[in-house]
Order: C-alpha cells, then sequence, then structure tokens
C-alpha cells in the first residue's frame, strides 16, 4: 500500500503539472513550465491527493459517501495550500500565488473558488480515479514498482537540489535588494536570473508574478496600513460631525424653544414649594402657568407638538 501511494504522489503531481500548463497555456498562449520544480511535476498535487486518499481511507469503515469526500479534501487541500504558502515565504521571502484580490480568502494564501475545485477534485481522485489507479497498479510486480519509485524518487531529489540553488540564489537577491516596493525586486530578480542558466531563466518565466516581502516592505506596508486606519478614523468622525452640523441646522428654532420652555417649566417645578413660597413668587408662578396653559391651546404650538412626537 505504501509504494502504491508513492506512486500516486507521482501519478497525481505529474497530472496537476500538465493542468497548470494547460491553464497558462490558454492565458499566454504559449508553453511555460509551471512547475515549482524544473521536471514535470507539482508536488503540491500530488501531497494533497495522497492525503486525501488516506484520510478517505481510514475512514471508509465509518463513512464514504460523497459529501464526507469534498468536506475532507476542501479542508485538507486548503491547508496543504495555505501551508505551502507560508513556508515559501518565510523561507525565501517570496509570495508565490496571492489571493488577497478574491473573495473571501484567507490572507491572500486560499480563497473559496479554489477551495471548492479542491473538493470537487477530491471526489473525483477518490471514487473515480483512484480504483482505475489501484487496480492497474496490483497488476504491476512488486520489484517493478520498487524500481520505478527509486528512479523517481532519485531524479525528484536532483530536480530539488537544483531548485534549492535556485531559490536561495532568489532568496539572497531580495535579501540584499535596496528597493522598498516589490515591483522594483521583481525586475532585480528577473535581471539575475535571466543573466544565469536556462534552469534559472525556467524559473523567472514560470513565476513572473511572484510577490516579493523583505522586511522592509513590510514596514512600509505596516506604516500604510496604520495610515489608512487613522484616515478612515478620521473620516468617520468628520462625517458624524457633519451629521450633527446638519441636524442641529434642520431643526427647527420654534422646536427649540418649545423644547427650552419645557425644560424651564420642569425646573420651576422642582424648585418651586408652595409651603415657603411668598405671595411675589406664587404669583409669578401662577403668571407662568397661565401663559403656558395659553400657548399650549395655540394651534401652531399643537402641530409643532405633533411634529416633536
Amino acid at each position: 500500500m505504501l509504494i502504491d501511494l508513492v506512486l500516486l504522489f507521482f501519478i497525481y503531481s505529474l497530472t496537476g503539472w500538465c493542468i497548470e500548463v494547460c491553464l497558462k497555456y490558454i492565458q499566454y498562449h504559449r508553453f511555460i513550465n509551471r512547475g515549482f520544480l524544473t521536471g514535470p511535476i507539482c508536488p503540491i498535487y500530488g501531497t494533497g491527493a495522497v492525503l486525501i486518499t488516506v484520510a478517505v481511507h481510514l475512514l471508509t469503515p465509518f463513512e464514504e459517501a460523497f459529501g464526507t469526500t469534498f468536506v475532507i479534501s476542501f479542508l485538507l487541500c486548503g491547508g496543504v495550500e495555505y501551508f505551502t504558502s507560508w513556508y515559501l515565504e518565510k523561507r525565501f521571502h517570496a509570495r508565490w500565488w496571492d489571493y488577497s484580490q478574491k473573495p473571501m480568502n484567507l490572507h491572500g494564501r486560499v480563497w473559496i473558488g479554489n477551495l471548492i475545485l479542491f473538493g470537487l477534485g477530491g471526489v473525483a481522485i477518490v471514487h473515480f480515479f483512484n480504483p482505475v489507479l489501484f487496480t492497474i497498479l496490483d497488476r504491476i510486480a512488486l520489484l517493478t514498482k520498487e524500481i520505478a519509485v527509486g528512479v523517481l524518487a532519485a531524479v525528484c531529489a536532483s530536480d530539488y537540489a537544483m531548485t534549492h540553488f535556485i531559490l536561495k540564489l532568489v532568496k539572497t537577491s531580495v535579501e540584499c535588494s535596496q528597493a522598498d516596493n516589490t515591483e522594483e525586486i521583481s525586475l532585480e530578480i528577473r535581471r539575475t536570473l535571466t543573466d544565469k542558466s536556462v534552469f534559472y531563466r525556467r524559473f523567472a518565466e514560470a513565476y513572473p508574478d511572484v510577490i516579493y516581502r523583505t522586511d522592509r516592505i513590510k514596514a512600509r506596508l505596516a506604516e500604510i496600513k496604520a495610515e489608512t486606519e487613522m484616515l478612515k478614523k478620521e473620516a468617520e468622525q468628520r462625517a458624524q460631525d457633519l451629521t450633527k452640523k446638519v441636524g442641529q441646522i434642520a431643526e427647527p428654532t420654534a422646536l427649540v424653544k418649545a423644547s427650552l420652555i419645557e425644560r424651564q417649566g420642569n425646573l420651576i417645578a422642582l424648585l418651586y414649594d408652595e409651603k415657603t413660597a411668598n405671595e411675589e413668587v406664587k404669583a409669578l408662578k401662577a403668571t407662568i402657568d397661565a401663559d403656558l396653559e395659553r400657548l399650549e391651546n395655540r394651534p401652531i404650538t399643537k402641530i409643532e407638538n405633533i411634529i416633536r412626537k
């Protein structure tokens, strides 16, 4: 079973490479070797396929519905893509893909569109392709499979060593760069790789949209984010102040006077004590009450009260 999984890894890695090349051919109308390695292989596809196969196999005694496979593929492949993006950025100061402009993305590393495709792809792998592939692999002699795995592993290891040196050059160039934006760094990297051998040029052509993140760029991005937040808060405060002023201007003067009179009446009611008040105060209170009653009975005042309510 283990050797079959290794062969599945190489099969699906090759399949993933073919998919990437076809998609880029449709986009750019020319052949682009999109593999992370120099050879025709995309390890991230093989890794995801093997993880899905193992996870679903472990759950087979309990559940083997299409929906379960979809969810497992959705989560596992999303995790693989996120971790790969994070690791490459930490290790080489470069982001190979960025979904920040896509809807429902997580830190620009994964987004809902790809996750749905991962789920559907997992269903196809587990329920349609794997049964056929396992049937074919069962008919191949163990020794033949061992030789095939040995040869493929050796070739893949050599390819990885070459890729490691290329990425090491990229990392060194990024760390030594004095540029403060990713476009300038990308141009420097392309110039550096173009002057090298065909293997280096292949990397530059395969990933023209790599986003490089140095400490200088990260610091600048942090400054921009802080400035954006400050401007946002200032804009919100200005909007609130403007709304308040507009409300004050729009409020009729008559309503303001009526509100003031009402508050004055409340204040008088709180301060007035009939037992201790002298005749002059009582007379003034009676006059105020009479004026208020006459004011309340005016038709225009009744309309204002309705508006205030």
